[in-house]
């Protein structure tokens, strides 16, 4: 693992729902749940999961106005409780890892790399998912959009996230999926991979990564790669 010795001391962050996990049929499950507890056509999947990325209470407002519902924003926020009752309860029914996170995982953190999840998903749902399965602890931290001053695409939550396991920004990486996690890596001014089999509106490629990932398979080397290059100091 001579090759990967530069990851001794960085910090990878990474984005949950879409890029560690494929937790998309269980997020369209709970909004289907309430959309159809009120009496609503349920969401399309593959019309629902490009909206992933911008957070669930986005996502159970869009079914609501692709159903017609009258006023979906207050609807949203009336029935956003009833959608996280169900989707605790059910938060690991299908999710799963994507192929080979876990191995890609173990491979960091072996090498020396703290790893910290930065979500835009409240922190004890995120917690609640990794601990289903079995992956919390391959993490030295998890920030949630409800524990930062600001959520991604603001750069105060990834900034914030290293902050929380005493990383060093210089030597940070960024894992995503989206332009959430593009534009807060962009701002802090970190290295940036994204997975090209994510939850994204715009396709992950226009969003111009240092990596663009097809696999789990090849992060490890990505990282190694692109620290490498990076400068030794920056603001921690």
């Amino acid at each position: 693992m001579a090759d990967l010795d530069v990851l001794n001391g960085a910090t990878i962050a990474f984005d949950l729902d879409g890029t560690l996990v494929d937790s998309a049929p269980d997020l369209m499950g709970a909004v289907n749940a309430v959309l159809r507890g009120e009496g609503y056509r349920p969401l399309v999947y593959e019309a629902g999961r490009p909206y992933i990325s911008r957070g669930a209470r986005w996502l159970l407002q869009r079914g609501l106005e692709a159903a017609g519902a009258t006023d979906p924003e207050a609807r949203t926020a009336a029935l956003f409780g009833r959608f996280i009752t169900h989707y605790r309860d059910h938060i690991a029914d299908e999710s799963q890892p994507f192929p080979g996170a876990i191995a890609a995982l173990t491979t960091l953190r072996s090498a020396g790399a703290t790893l910290v999840v930065c979500t835009n998903k409240p922190t004890g749902l995120s917690r609640d998912l990794l601990a289903k399965l079995d992956m919390a602890g391959l993490f030295h931290g998890v920030v949630g959009i409800d524990a930062v001053t600001a959520a991604k695409p603001d750069p105060a939550h990834l900034i914030e996230a290293v902050q929380a396991v005493d990383g060093n920004l210089g030597r940070t990486i960024m894992v995503g999926d989206a332009d959430t996690d593009a534009g807060a890596a962009r701002a802090a001014g970190t290295r940036l991979i994204l997975v090209d089999f994510g939850y994204t509106e715009t396709p992950a490629a226009q969003l111009s990564p240092d990596v663009l990932l097809h696999h789990f398979d090849e992060l490890p080397r990505a990282c190694a790669h692109l620290l490498a290059g990076a400068p030794s100091q920056g603001v921690t």
